[in-house]
């Protein structure tokens, strides 16, 4: 890896490395085979832990007004694959990443790859800078998704949260069934339950099944966030 690409690198994430020993050990994927450089896997874990505290560290300080089911909720969907690669994504990290042979042949690198290199050039930062640059790279590089979540743009997509966490978890795909409803069909209401395996989650009432399986999404998402029992029936009736 030539320096003109370390240093366009570097542009990209605006920040200026003492060593490239690190921005070239971020940047270098386990694919690669007898590379003298070893993988980025150890800053990857490095940098989800930074990352993980910066992000609780600012939602605390900067949102006084929201409990801990708030604050874990929009921190769950910053730090999150998706969210991570998205960004990796936009800020075109991609182009510098150096992976095996094998991953060339794919026309784009998946979203763990992607979620991955973020990681570890926060913990490449961490190294080289300390904890302060790697706070305000970790910061301005989310901070669009910090405003979404805060804002609860991301509200209608609980069961894509849900799908992403349980398959994570319990690499099981989570599925809804109606096991109630009532009023005339003019103006029926849906009771649904989330499902994972065969494990019963939360319910939910909603005016549509759609509606109603988001509500469901909603509140297994966050039981299991918190750690709150599951599986009882009617849990999280509403």
């Amino acid at each position: 890896m030539d320096k003109m690409t370390l240093e366009s690198c570097e542009e990209r994430i605006g920040y200026k490395f003492k060593d490239y020993f690190w921005l070239r050990k971020a940047l270098t994927h386990s694919s690669i085979k007898g590379d003298e450089r070893p993988s980025n896997e150890r800053l990857e874990f490095l940098g989800d832990a930074v990352l993980g505290m910066v992000i609780a560290e600012y939602l605390f300080t900067r949102f006084k007004g929201r409990g801990e089911g708030e604050l874990t909720r929009i921190k769950s969907v910053v730090v999150s694959r998706v969210t991570l690669a998205k960004r990796s994504e936009a800020m075109g990290l991609g182009s510098f990443i150096s992976v095996g042979k094998g991953m060339l042949f794919s026309e784009a690198l998946p979203v763990s790859v992607m979620a991955n290199i973020m990681e570890a050039i926060i913990g490449a930062i961490l190294m080289d800078g300390g904890i302060e640059p790697a706070r305000e790279f970790t910061l301005n590089a989310l901070s669009p998704d910090i405003s979404a979540a805060v804002e609860n743009q991301n509200r209608l997509n609980f069961k894509s949260l849900l799908q992403q966490f349980a398959q994570r978890e319990f690499a099981s795909t989570p599925t809804y069934e109606v096991i109630g409803n009532s009023g005339p069909d003019h103006d029926k209401s849906f009771h649904v339950v989330a499902l994972i395996g065969s494990e019963r989650f939360e319910t939910a009432w909603g005016r549509s099944k759609k509606e109603a399986e988001q509500r469901a999404a909603e509140l297994t998402y966050s039981s299991l966030l918190n750690g709150s029992p599951y599986g009882a029936p009617g849990a999280g009736e509403i």
